[in-house]
Parts: C-alpha cells; structure tokens; sequence
C-alpha cells in the first residue's frame, strides 16, 4: 500500500502564498494536524517513510514516525513543483493560477517548472517507489501539487486543457494499491 499525506499547515499556508521550493516551517496548526495523523497510522505497519527534503515535510514526517522505528528517507523528486518567479507571491493575485497548470499551453516560465515537466518528474518517481518498494507499506510526505500529479497517476488522468488539479487538505491522507 502507498500511503500519501500533504505537509502539515504553515503559515504561509494560511497566507494563501505559493511555497515550492523556499524551505517554510509548520506552524502550530501543522505539528497538531501531524500529531493526529501519527495517532491515527499508529497501528498501520509502516515499512518506509520517504519525504519531500522541504524541513515541512520533514518535520511532518518526523512527527507521524516518532516513537516507531520506522525509516525515513528524503527523496529530491518529491519536491513541490518550482514555482521560481513566483515564489512567495499569492496565486491569482500575483499571477494567473490556471495559466501557470495549463497543460495544453505547458508555459514555460524563467525560472519556473513546467507543467508537463512536473508531471513526468512526479511519474517516474512513482514508478521507482513501485518497484524498489513492491509488497512494502510506504508512506509519502510530499507537497500539495505533488499529491495532485500522484492522484493523476494512479487514476490514470491524463491531463488536457486545464489541469485540474485535486485539492488535498495540509495532513489530509490518501491511499493507494501499490
């Protein structure tokens, strides 16, 4: 089974502020909702923990492992798209939120991920987790668009137009068969 969860809340969360790759912290909202989330894995064997290097993904990790004996490994290609120039900055107030996902026009940006960059990066992730990982409980700590391309993934959506993606909640926690 592989397990996917989003980061706890962080202020910039509640900020509405686009965070990729600038390395926030969980506020106290976000340790809460990761202590919730570690009581209720408490009796689901867990074989790995692979994260997101973000320190919120990886203090949300640290939280749901504490007091288990459970690896946690950081894997670089679960990172958050790179949203670049627009880091920090509110979506569509300080650019077009639907601009910046949609397949079809795939924008590329200075400094920031495209879409379909993004979507192949977060596919052959998954890919290797399957099969390094095959018959294991893996639990992934990730980022919000990363839980979206996973969802279209394992849903098989390939996306057209408009990327919508799924919304996932900070700690909100998904399941799927490996």
């Amino acid at each position: 089974m592989i397990y996917v969860i989003r980061h706890g809340q962080t202020d910039w969360n509640l900020e509405g502020r686009t965070q990729g790759s600038i390395d926030t912290e969980l506020n106290e909202t976000g340790r809460c909702q990761a202590n919730s989330v570690r009581n209720e894995l408490l009796n689901t064997k867990l074989d790995v923990v692979l994260c997101s290097p973000r320190n919120r993904c990886k203090s949300t990790a640290e939280i749901i492992c504490q007091d288990r004996d459970i690896p946690i490994i950081e894997l670089e290609d679960l990172r958050e798209r790179d949203f670049g120039e627009f880091e920090g900055k509110q979506k569509d107030v300080d650019y077009d939120w639907v601009e910046f996902w949609d397949w079809e026009q795939n924008k590329c940006y200075e400094r920031a991920e495209s879409v379909r960059d993004f979507l192949e990066r977060i596919s052959n992730i998954i890919e290797k987790i399957k099969k390094d990982y095959k018959g294991k409980n893996v639990l992934i700590v990730t980022h919000s668009g990363v839980c979206a391309m996973i969802y279209c993934y394992f849903n098989n959506i390939k996306p057209n137009g408009k990327l919508k993606i799924p919304g996932i909640k900070n700690c909100e926690l998904v399941e799927y068969r490996n």
